[in-house]
């Protein structure tokens, strides 16, 4: 079994230094380096990925527009929105892209199917969804056989920043949150119970106390 990662509860984080903590963490990383999993929630922000058009920014407003280096095209972060970020060496893990995106989305769909929700992935725009709308998204990096950015899952954020864009490049693309389908739960709380799904779909695991080889660290909240 491989060590399990660290996992950082970091609250509420400005966007753009925690993506630029992500590419240094990537960038000094070693072999032997443990991978991580960050949770945490950001301010209003919308995001861009690399080669994506601004044409699908209808209308920021004073919501700030940020171009980063992940794939896809825009989507909004904001409180209430819990981000996952896996820091994974994807080389010892040995998964590919596509195997990384389906482990993803198949934690949520196993969390949210403990709370008696049906939810599936899509191989045409990456992500989960219940009952064709949007619970969360997914949008990655891979650099030095390693993977930053992640997963953005709607808990009980303000869901009308959506309304400004085309949500990840579609015209008329509905977007769902956890609190629409009677999940009464902060980002912290589905953080937690996310958790071993992800361990188990990543390769740490199978859910139980045979998934950490060590003891996971839990941060403080700030």
């Amino acid at each position: 079994m491989i060590e399990a990662p660290l996992i950082r509860h970091l609250g509420l984080a400005p966007y753009e230094p925690t993506w630029r903590a992500m590419q240094k963490f990537t960038d000094e990383r070693q072999d032997a380096t443990p991978d991580e999993l960050w949770f945490l929630e950001h301010p209003p922000v919308f995001t861009l990925g690399l080669n994506a058009s601004r044409e699908h920014v209808l209308a920021p407003g004073d919501i700030p527009v940020v171009q980063i280096d992940r794939g896809g095209q825009v989507t909004y972060h904001g409180p209430g929105q819990l981000m996952i970020y896996p820091l994974l060496n994807l080389r010892r893990l040995k998964l590919g892209v596509r195997d990384l995106v389906m482990a993803l989305e198949n934690a949520v769909i196993a969390y949210v199917a403990e709370l008696g929700i049906t939810a599936a992935g899509s191989r045409k725009a990456p992500g989960v969804y219940v009952e064709g709308a949007k619970l969360a998204s997914v949008g990655l990096r891979i650099r030095r056989g390693a993977c930053y950015h992640g997963m953005a899952l709607n808990v009980s954020l303000d869901p009308r920043p959506f309304e400004r864009i085309n949500v990840c490049g579609y015209k008329d693309l509905r977007v769902t949150r956890l609190a629409d389908l009677g999940v009464d739960a902060g980002p912290n709380a589905v953080a937690r119970d996310l958790t071993p799904h992800l361990l188990r779909e990543l390769g740490y695991g199978s859910l139980g106390s045979k998934v950490p080889k060590r003891p996971l660290i839990f941060e403080a909240q700030t």
